[in-house]
């Protein structure tokens, strides 16, 4: 007998929340220390319960360690990339950095890559092209806002 499909949706009874939760986050730090384990890596996982009361795995090092070590490579990113960005916004494909990102969009190297690289540059360039929409429009609607303003601003003839 196979599981059925759980319908995603916030679970109403609260004790039964909180079975869930416990259920969960425990499977969840599970999967966090196999992955660290098969993975031989550190990591870090904090969930935060629906009261606000923090859950922490930590693999290996503390996780002050951990959050230290993350800390500096932001620093360090924000340093050689010259602004507020995460690291991830400075070099979003892993190939970015030898300029190699560059080559693929232009058509260059795209024949070399791997089917899981290519489904990985087709969701970045999906969040990015949605970055891009979100800015456009923001935009266009200062510009309208501006221009309103100066609609207005002018005496009636």
């Amino acid at each position: 007998m196979g599981r059925r499909k759980v319908e995603l949706k916030r679970i109403e009874d609260k004790s039964s929340r909180q079975v869930t939760f416990s259920k969960r986050r425990s499977g969840l730090f599970k999967k966090a220390h196999q992955l660290a384990v098969l993975c031989d890596l550190e990591l870090v996982l904090i969930v935060f319960s629906g009261n606000g009361r923090p859950y922490e795995f930590s693999s290996g090092n503390s996780s002050r360690k951990i959050l230290e070590r993350y800390r500096a490579h932001l620093e360090s990113e924000k340093i050689v990339g010259g602004d507020d960005h995460t690291a991830e916004e400075h070099h979003p494909y892993p190939c970015d950095r030898d300029g190699q990102f560059l080559r693929v969009l232009e058509g260059e190297e795209i024949e070399d890559m791997s089917l899981t690289d290519l489904v990985q540059l087709e969701q970045l360039l999906y969040a990015k092209l949605g970055h891009i929409r979100n800015t456009k429009t923001r935009r266009m609607i200062e510009t309208m806002s501006v221009l309103q303003e100066k609609v207005f601003s002018f005496p009636p003839f």
